[in-house]
């Protein structure tokens, strides 16, 4: 520990602070297709939901109708 410290180049700091930067924009933009992805996903399916009524219970094609009780 008292011996000489390494030598530092003189770009470093601003090498990376750059990178950093660049690692923030990529990850911003990232996030942000994510959501913009997810959003879009969500209108999708609600669009697909409205159109199809989903909710609704199909009719029972299956059994014969009850005639003559």
């Amino acid at each position: 520990m008292d011996g000489p410290y390494p030598v530092v180049p003189a770009g470093l700091a601003a090498g990376a602070a750059a990178r950093g930067d660049r690692l923030r924009r990529r990850r911003r933009a990232l996030r942000r297709a994510c959501w913009t992805l997810l959003f879009a996903v969500v209108v999708a399916l609600l669009v697909w939901a409205s159109l199809t009524h989903a909710w609704t219970t199909p009719s029972s094609g299956v059994s014969p109708p009850l005639e003559g009780w």
